[in-house]
């Protein structure tokens, strides 16, 4: 029976790629020059600094274009508020998603049931969503349906076996 799996990762190297660029243009960009904007990139997270608000926010831009640019999905990014830092300067973390909760996971299972094809089941398998049929032409189907879907975290699909 054919099956494929629906998954939520990340690229880390695309991810580190595009924060480089970010950090890059940062330094020689005009309206950058003397604040002090900065990316860093931790486990899960994203630490954006900047001396203003408002160069804080231009930062984000950056990010999102460079992340664009690099075929990373915006849904990924989680902007955390901005908060004041020393010396008045703006700090805002932005959260990485990766991974399909049991929420996400079980909102899928429901999709892919109210689609209404016979002999077409899904079944959640820890972080990611397995999804099985009959005929091939059905899950291409279910493919189209969560590509079209506004589900907050990106969707890939792995494992596509006849």
């Amino acid at each position: 029976m054919p099956t494929f799996d629906v998954v939520s990762e990340l690229n880390a190297q695309e991810v580190r790629n595009a924060v480089d660029q970010a950090n890059r243009e940062a330094t020689t960009r005009f309206d950058f020059k003397g604040t002090g904007a900065l990316v860093e990139i931790g486990e899960h997270e994203l630490t954006l600094s900047a001396s203003t608000e408002d160069r804080l926010v231009a930062l984000y831009s950056v990010v999102q274009d460079k992340f664009v640019k690099r075929g990373i999905s915006l849904k990924a990014l989680d902007p955390g508020r901005i908060e004041e830092a020393a010396k008045g300067s703006a700090r805002q973390r932005v959260g990485l998603r990766a991974g399909i909760t049991q929420e996400i996971g079980k909102q899928i299972n429901k999709m892919v049931k109210d689609l209404g094809l016979k002999n077409v089941s899904s079944s959640l398998q820890g972080d990611q969503v397995r999804v099985t049929g009959k005929q091939r032409d059905d899950l291409q189907a279910v493919i189209a349906l969560l590509r079209e879907a506004d589900l907050p975290v990106p969707l890939q699909f792995t494992n596509f076996r006849d």
